[in-house]
């Protein structure tokens, strides 16, 4: 049997129990990482760890600074200092901007971006002293483009494209690179549930609710998130050294 090419590396991943975080820390363990999977429900995450051979779970709610902490030590207490960060976990909430609370975009701003902080925060010194690591932040295309009545939504992402450059310059020289990745409309359990919601509120068939989700895809389809998790893993490998600062979209061409 061949190692990986993250053959022991301790990687963690934020919201790694559903999704496109799944997906990631499935593929990082099939390249030889211990993956610790971080998520709110420690039932789910345990399942999930045991389900795809990562080396652990740890749980705690993103938006909890002092509990995502916590969370992260004993991770490292139990496989290491983390050298892959994904920070995957995030939420999204609907309105038109003007029936949108101030405490919409504080939920969005905490959950999105301020848990990317906190995980940064938690990690980056060990990763510095180590001499090397990886850290990808799961955006959004509503990173680097707007769309109607997800204002907090796309406040917040737009802010973690922002962090992720900072980021990158401020760690240039140390052997850390920092990437964004922005996936399109995925399909996901949390897509399709949002789809059978509008089903059943509007009477209109999934195929033509997808449809409208995809508009904007020049490729007319839901992003697999096997594909955003090829493109977390290279992002994470020697050949991608030099790759830092940069946002990914995964959107089948929609945004350019």
């Amino acid at each position: 049997m061949t190692q990986g090419q993250l053959h022991g590396r301790h990687a963690l991943v934020t919201g790694g129990s559903r999704g496109i975080g799944v997906a990631i820390a499935k593929r990082l363990v099939g390249e030889g990482a211990l993956v610790t999977i971080l998520g709110r429900n420690s039932t789910r995450a345990e399942q999930v760890a045991k389900t795809i051979g990562a080396a652990g779970f740890v749980s705690a709610d993103v938006a909890d600074r002092d509990g995502l902490t916590a969370a992260i030590r004993a991770a490292e207490d139990d496989h290491g200092g983390v050298s892959i960060l994904v920070n995957n976990a995030g939420a999204a909430e609907s309105a038109p901007f003007l029936k949108a609370p101030p405490e919409q975009f504080q939920r969005m701003l905490s959950v999105n971006l301020e848990s990317v902080v906190t995980a940064c925060h938690a990690v980056l010194p060990g990763m510095i002293a180590a001499g090397t690591g990886r850290i990808v932040n799961i955006a959004s295309t509503a990173g680097l483009k707007g769309y109607r009545y997800v204002s907090a939504y796309v406040a917040a992402k737009h802010a973690v494209v922002g962090l992720t450059k900072a980021l990158a310059l401020e760690t240039a020289e140390t052997g850390v690179t920092v990437n964004a990745v922005c996936p399109g409309f995925a399909d996901t359990d949390l897509v399709r549930e949002s789809v059978a919601r509008i089903q059943e509120k509007t009477g209109r068939s999934e195929a033509e609710i997808v449809a409208e989700m995809v508009s904007d895809n020049p490729q007319k389809r839901l992003i697999d998130p096997q594909e955003v998790a090829d493109c977390v893993v290279w992002l994470t490998g020697d050949g991608a050294r030099s790759f830092t600062g940069q946002s990914l979209a995964v959107a089948g061409g929609e945004v350019m």
